[in-house]
C-alpha cells in the first residue's frame, strides 16, 4: 500500500457523515442571506438597475506567521514572499518572542534599523507589510516562558512578574491599538519552563489579568500545542470529552475569573513519516469534530492558530497528498461555527525553525510543511488553500434590481464590490456583510 493509500484510508473513515456536516455547516455557518435596496435622489426604489457583485474578501481569517518577512539571501526570494503571501492570506502571525525582540535588556528590536535575528524580522515593518496589503496582523505571544530572554533567566518569581509587566504596558502603548488579538500565554502544558514562574500556579491566571489591564479592549488568547489537545505523543487520541487536559485547563481558568476571549489550537504533524500510521487521530476527521465541539461549550471562538501538513519529501505524490490534507481540514475548519480563523505556519520550506536555512534533515525543515518550495514555487497545498478562499468558497454574480428597487442574494460573509449601472451611468461600492449584524444595505442611485 502506498502513503497516499494508506493516508486516504485514515480520512476515509466516516466520510459520508463528516461530508454531511461539512457541507450543512458551511452553508449554515459560512454564508448568508443579503439585500441590497436601491433608491434614486427622491428616495424612489430604482428598479431596472444591473447589479453585479464580487467578492473581494473573507470575513473568516486565513493566514500564516509572517516571520521571513524580508530574510531571505535574495531580493527575488524576498519579494516572491511579499507576493504570495498577500495573494493568499488576510491575516499574518508577527513575532513578538521576547528572547528576540529584546536580546539586550531595554533596547527592543521594533523598528526596520534593528539589528537581523533569523525568523524573528522586527514589528514595525512588519506591520507596514500587513497596512500595505490590508492584512490582519496578531501578536505572539506576549509570556511565553520558554522564550524568556536570557538576561532575565535565574530571576525570582517576583522579578519576573514585575518585568512582564514592564513588557505587557510598553507593548500596549505601542501596538495595542494596531494589533486587535493577542495571544497572551502559550503552551504551558509543553515544556519544562525557563523560569520560575512557570511552575507558579498563578501562571495563567496573573498573565490574563495583566493582559486585561493592559489591553482592555483587544482580543486576548490562549494557545497550546496539539499534543494537548488532539493527539498524545504517543499516537493516543485526546477525544475525552471535558477531561481533554487543555479543556481542563481553561475552563479551570475561566471559572477562577481570566478574560480569555478566544482559544487557539495547534495543528502541527510533527512527526516521522514511518509514524505516520502509529498518528492516526490526527486523520479521524469524526473525532476533530467532536474536540471542536467540546471546547465549543466554553462560548469562546477558536482559532486554528498553528498548522503544519508535512510533505516530507518533493516528489509529486508527496507534493499531491499533503495538499489534499490541508484541503480536508480546511473545510472541516471552515465548516465549525466555533473557529473565526486558520493559521498556517510556514509558508516556505527549508526556512523552518531549529535548522539552518535549506538544510532539509534538521528541525522543522525535515517535514517539508510549507506552502512554497525552497525556491518559493507555489506547491499544491498553497493552491488548495488558495483555490478554496477565491474560488470555492467565493460568490460573484449579477442581477436586476426588481420593481421595489431590491436584489436579494445568499454569498459567503465578507466584503464585496457593487457595481451599479444604468442609461450609461455607473457607480461602484463596496460593502461589508457579516456574520453579525444588518444583513441589508441601502444604496442610493
Amino acid at each position: 500500500m502506498t502513503r497516499t493509500q494508506a493516508v486516504t484510508e485514515l480520512m476515509d473513515r466516516n466520510k459520508e457523515e463528516v461530508e454531511a456536516r461539512i457541507a450543512y455547516g458551511i452553508e449554515a455557518h459560512r454564508k448568508g442571506s443579503f439585500c441590497l435596496r436601491l433608491m434614486d435622489e427622491s428616495g424612489v426604489p430604482a428598479a431596472g438597475v444591473r447589479v453585479k457583485i464580487e467578492q473581494i474578501g473573507h470575513e473568516f481569517q486565513h493566514g500564516a506567521n509572517l516571520f521571513m518577512l524580508d530574510q531571505h539571501e535574495t531580493a527575488e526570494k524576498k519579494q516572491k514572499y511579499r507576493a504570495a503571501f498577500a495573494e493568499c492570506f488576510n491575516l499574518a502571525t508577527l513575532p513578538f518572542y521576547w528572547d528576540t525582540l529584546e536580546p539586550e535588556e531595554g533596547n527592543p528590536r521594533f523598528g526596520a534599523e534593528s539589528s537581523f535575528v533569523y525568523r524573528r524580522p522586527p514589528v514595525d515593518p512588519c506591520l507596514a507589510y500587513c497596512r500595505e496589503n490590508g492584512i490582519a496582523p496578531k501578536a505572539h505571544c506576549l509570556n511565553y516562558d520558554h522564550f524568556t530572554p536570557a538576561w532575565l533567566l535565574g530571576a525570582d518569581v517576583a522579578e519576573i512578574k514585575r518585568r512582564l509587566a514592564g513588557r505587557f504596558e510598553i507593548l500596549a502603548k505601542r501596538y495595542r491599538d494596531e494589533i486587535n488579538c493577542w495571544e497572551v500565554v502559550n503552551e504551558l502544558l509543553c515544556h519544562n519552563g525557563a523560569t520560575a514562574f512557570y511552575n507558579d500556579p498563578e501562571i495563567l491566571e496573573w498573565s490574563f489579568r495583566m493582559a486585561e489591564r493592559y489591553f482592555p479592549r483587544n482580543e486576548l488568547m490562549i494557545n497550546e500545542s496539539n499534543w494537548h489537545i488532539f493527539s498524545r505523543k504517543n499516537g493516543g487520541s485526546l477525544d475525552l470529552g471535558n477531561r481533554n487536559p487543555y479543556y481542563m485547563l481553561v475552563e479551570r481558568a475561566l471559572h477562577h475569573g481570566a478574560r480569555i476571549d478566544s482559544i487557539g489550537m495547534q495543528f502541527h504533524l510533527f512527526f516521522k513519516k514511518e509514524l505516520e500510521g502509529k498518528n492516526k487521530a490526527f486523520y479521524d476527521f469524526s473525532a476533530v469534530y467532536r474536540i471542536l465541539d467540546q471546547f465549543a461549550l466554553l462560548g469562546k471562538p477558536l482559532q486554528i492558530t498553528e498548522v503544519t501538513v508535512p510533505a516530507y519529501d518533493n516528489t509529486a505524490e508527496d507534493y499531491a497528498l499533503q495538499a489534499e490534507i490541508l484541503r480536508r481540514l480546511l473545510r472541516i475548519w471552515f465548516s465549525h461555527p466555533a473557529i473565526e480563523g486558520v493559521v498556517y505556519w510556514n509558508l516556505v520550506d527549508g526556512y523552518a525553525y531549529q535548522a539552518e536555512p535549506g538544510d532539509m534533515t534538521a528541525g522543522e525543515n525535515y517535514y517539508r510543511g510549507g506552502l512554497l518550495d525552497f525556491d518559493l514555487n507555489p506547491k499544491p497545498a498553497y493552491r488548495a488553500m488558495a483555490d478554496l478562499f477565491q474560488k470555492e468558497w467565493h460568490t460573484a454574480l449579477s442581477g436586476e434590481s426588481g420593481a421595489d428597487g431590491t436584489l436579494q442574494f445568499r454569498g459567503f460573509y465578507g466584503r464585496y464590490r457593487v457595481t451599479l449601472e444604468q442609461n450609461g451611468v455607473q457607480k461602484e461600492e463596496i460593502l461589508d456583510f457579516k456574520k453579525t449584524g444588518g444583513h441589508t444595505r441601502q444604496l442610493q442611485f
